[in-house]
């Protein structure tokens, strides 16, 4: 067990865990921020994805040692005043299904429209590919990008 500061949803939290405790269950088991869900355990599904640092990565195979010190955000500190642009799209677009993947999906297109305001449909479906929906609402899922952009921009395309 080792002692170990992150910065989460702009706060300083204190942990003690073991070194290679995946991020994700520190989240979710030590700080109860269950917004973050375990898919597959393997950094395959995207399920358990949130920012370090304004990067999406993959929670369930980064150990907690490599992320001390760094600001991590989660679904839960996306909009820290109220719904996000792109949480905003989500209810518009009426993207969920079962709604199990959902918070990786938002939180790696949140990190595509920080880096790219405007994304085409090519970047989108870059961005978007290392993420997996059982329910197939990918189109919607698209759709609610593309929205989030305009929202976002002010401007229509």
């Amino acid at each position: 067990m080792a002692d170990f500061t992150l910065r989460v949803n702009g706060s300083d939290r204190k942990v003690n865990v073991a070194p290679e405790t995946p991020l994700l269950w520190v989240l979710r088991d030590t700080m109860e921020l269950t917004g973050t869900k375990f898919g597959c355990g393997a950094g395959f599904c995207g399920a358990c994805t949130v920012h370090v640092e304004g990067e999406a990565i993959r929670s369930c195979s980064t150990p907690v040692s490599q992320v001390a010190g760094k600001n991590v955000t989660t679904i839960e500190g996306l909009g820290a005043n109220g719904l996000h642009v792109l949480q905003q799209a989500w209810i518009a677009e009426e993207v969920p299904q079962c709604g199990y993947c959902q918070t990786g999906q938002i939180m790696t297109a949140a990190a595509l429209l920080a880096k790219t305001p405007k994304p085409n449909d090519e970047q989108i479906t870059q961005a978007m590919n290392g993420n997996l929906c059982r329910c197939g609402t990918y189109e919607r899922i698209r759709k609610a990008i593309r929205r989030a952009s305009v929202t976002a921009s002010g401007v229509a395309r």
